[in-house]
């Protein structure tokens, strides 16, 4: 595992922290909670786009372009920067559909998407997960029809669905999964506004009624994107682990700079014994975090053979980790840590949300134990 970040990387990762600091401190990513329908400003998000985080992860011949070999690693920089504020905008799914046209998509389709998302003036979003079913299992139906395909069933909760342009649907043809891309204008398509835990990221229902789309739509092959599907959940995963981990690392900071300010019986908290044991467990469970985290993204961007056991023991852990690491700095923060003025409540909401989001910590330890062949129960074959 390589931590060291190139010239290039930091240079990168140092923008993008001036940027946001400028453009969405804390106290602006509150305006925006009731003031902008989308969490954040169109203009905002073009800005950022221009800074590259929607290239990273595509070639220069589709107008992309990554600051070191691998354009994930590069990414999961930014998710942590916007983890460390809570920032807003469609990061992780706009960068998934990306990559997936990038990846399999023809030219057709990446000539009509990719330069309208690359420049922040399309949002895309990834319709994967379905009510009442396992986060993994792909069970809206593409029923082939008249030389297309047509869509029926309900996917949710998706991020920015209402805001997006595009979404590319993970659908079931015959029981084999399939990419559709299909534009969100398309007749039948239905999107329904959902609550969100995490105030500034917005999520939806999309109900798909009879949608009809060319056989065009297809993204790779009719029944071919098992693996691909497969490879998009390990990028939703580590930009996630890497947004938790950096949420968990800032207000860690924060919380230990407020217990050496905050004095009790003529001491800072920070100066008692039980206190200082107790800074140490988080900080040994934050960097494994980052570590964590950064270890599975080298791997996913590297196509290791070991990137799904990676990803999944990375949202294993630190879907485990993050959440404790921010309720006990509410805690530690005493009265003032429940309040709504203080932003604990705001990085609290969105690691919560995270865990659950692409698998619970308990479902990607059964993805490990299935890839090693064993029993649920941590049991060997047949034991």
């Amino acid at each position: 595992m390589d931590l060291q970040l190139s010239d290039d990387q930091v240079l990168f990762d140092e923008t993008t922290a001036r940027f946001l600091d400028a453009s969405c401190p804390i106290a602006t990513v509150r305006e925006w909670v009731d003031k902008e329908p989308a969490g954040f400003p169109p203009d905002w998000w073009r800005q950022g786009c221009e800074l590259g985080w929607t290239s990273l992860l595509l070639s220069e011949e589709d107008g992309g372009g990554s600051v070191s070999e691998h354009g994930l690693a590069d990414l999961v920089l930014v998710a942590e920067e916007m983890g460390r504020r809570v920032s807003p905008g469609p990061l992780l799914p706009t960068n998934v559909v990306a990559s997936a046209l990038a990846a399999s998509g023809t030219a057709e389709q990446r000539r009509a998407v990719l330069p309208g998302i690359v420049s922040g003036e399309s949002i895309a979003t990834w319709c994967l997960a379905e009510p009442s079913s396992p986060f993994d299992q792909v069970r809206l139906e593409a029923v082939p029809d008249a030389g297309g395909l047509v869509l029926h069933g309900t996917k949710g909760p998706v991020e920015a669905a209402a805001e997006s342009d595009w979404l590319l649907v993970a659908a079931s043809v015959d029981g084999a999964p399939t990419h559709v891309l299909v534009a969100a204008s398309t007749p039948g398509v239905t999107v329904t506004p959902v609550d969100s835990l995490d105030l500034v990221r917005r999520f939806a229902t999309v109900t798909f009624d009879g949608v009809r789309v060319p056989a065009s739509s297809v993204v790779g092959e009719v029944g071919g994107a098992a693996a691909e599907v497969e490879r998009l959940l390990q990028v939703a995963v580590v930009l996630q682990c890497a947004e938790m981990a950096g949420a968990a690392d800032h207000m860690l900071g924060v919380t230990v700079e407020y217990a050496f300010d905050r004095y009790s019986f003529g001491r800072p908290l920070a100066s008692y014994q039980a206190l200082k044991h107790r800074f140490a467990d988080l900080k040994l469970w934050t960097e494994a975090c980052l570590a964590t985290a950064q270890s599975a993204a080298g791997a996913v961007a590297r196509g290791s053979a070991r990137a799904a056991e990676l990803a999944s023991a990375a949202k294993s852990y630190v879907g485990d980790h993050a959440p404790v690491i921010l309720q006990d700095c509410v805690q530690l923060h005493g009265g003032i840590g429940v309040t709504w003025d203080h932003d604990l409540h705001l990085y609290l909401r969105r690691v919560v949300q995270d865990r659950v989001l692409f698998g619970t910590p308990a479902e990607h330890r059964d993805r490990i134990a299935d890839g090693l062949g064993l029993d649920s129960d941590g049991g060997g074959p047949g034991a």
